[in-house]
């Protein structure tokens, strides 16, 4: 089907896209692209553009059922949600932890809600403030650098920043251990 002929489509192209709209809040985003969860980043490319020229909306913006060519764009839309969230490798595997998990219903989507979790982690991980980070990561060197004086006197400094922080907390025992 071209640009030009788009203002008719076939029967089973029809039903397809009709059933397709109606489950695709069922469906995880490797089910939506036509993929296991195994595949490469250069599938996961070839089945987002093999998909989004199947369901591009300009290709049936002519169309005189509106009910379709809504489907056909809530389709396209999660192509490209599904594209956006499993081209990245850290969104792909945290997507696939959620979904591996009990709440996988839940978690179908990789909303923004998700990518705030995945940023509140990161933050807990390494630290909110620039000073406590600063710290950290100098913490950090220095543990590598078996510098455990020089680590923990670190940690305790990122902790004056972040007393609440566990890893600082975490980090700082370790140091103080391997003191002793």
């Amino acid at each position: 089907m071209s640009y030009a002929d788009s203002s008719a489509v076939d029967g089973p192209f029809e039903i397809e896209a009709v059933a397709l709209a109606q489950i695709m809040d069922e469906l995880d985003y490797f089910q939506i692209l036509k993929l296991a969860p195994v595949a490469t980043p250069a599938e996961i490319k070839l089945a987002y553009y093999r998909e989004s020229r199947i369901y591009h909306p300009d290709r049936f913006y002519r169309l005189a059922d509106g009910e379709l060519r809504d489907s056909i764009s809530r389709i396209y839309k999660r192509i490209n949600e599904a594209y956006v969230c499993l081209r990245d490798d850290i969104r792909r595997t945290k997507y696939l932890a959620d979904i591996g998990g009990p709440m996988r219903q839940s978690k179908l989507r990789f909303v923004e809600a998700s990518e705030q979790e995945m940023k509140k982690e990161k933050e807990l991980e390494v630290g909110v403030t620039p000073q406590g980070r600063k710290f950290y990561l100098a913490g950090l060197q220095d543990f590598a650098g078996q510098r455990f004086a020089a680590a923990e006197r670190n940690f305790k400094m990122a902790l004056t920043y972040e007393p609440g922080n566990a890893n600082y907390k975490t980090k700082r025992d370790e140091a103080t251990k391997l003191i002793k």
